[in-house]
């Protein structure tokens, strides 16, 4: 039988990132989810380029993306959850930078959030220690879900 923290961690899998585990007092403090076209972010990048890209996504996450077979997918799931992580944090995009939020990967563990700027401010404000996300994608769509857990305020 596992313990309610393990259980927990067996399903986020602990954030990446973010040194992170379930500990007893820990609350969800928002949740959130987005879904994006993969030709809607193709589109965009071969209209505007590297500008749109700069925009929006990290050094390291065009890196991560540009090494991929499938990179419209990955940068469609990665915009998703940004999405999903705004919406979490409670603030949309308001007063915080598409870059502020990256999705990080590491071989053989899940994603992870590094939040930098105002959107780890914010964060940390609103007593949020980590986020949990998970993100897939069909040949049409890519899709994210997001919790903020932590300690609350």
């Amino acid at each position: 039988m596992l313990s309610p923290a393990n259980f927990v961690n067996s399903i986020l899998g602990g954030g990446v990132g973010v040194p992170y585990r379930y500990t007893h007092g820990d609350s969800i403090i928002g949740v959130g989810t987005d879904i994006v076209e993969i030709d809607r972010i193709k589109l965009a990048v071969e209209r505007s380029g590297n500008r749109f890209l700069e925009r929006i996504y990290t050094s390291e996450e065009i890196t991560y993306c540009e090494a991929r077979r499938d990179r419209f997918a990955c940068y469609a799931a990665r915009f998703a959850a940004k999405e999903a992580i705004l919406k979490a944090l409670g603030s949309g995009l308001a007063g915080c930078r598409w870059v502020e939020v990256e999705v990080s990967r590491i071989q053989g563990r899940p994603p992870g959030v590094l939040l930098h700027g105002a959107a780890a401010a914010l964060a940390d404000e609103r007593g949020i220690g980590s986020f949990h996300i998970t993100l897939s994608h069909s040949r049409e769509f890519a899709v994210a879900f997001a919790v903020a857990a932590g300690r609350g305020v």
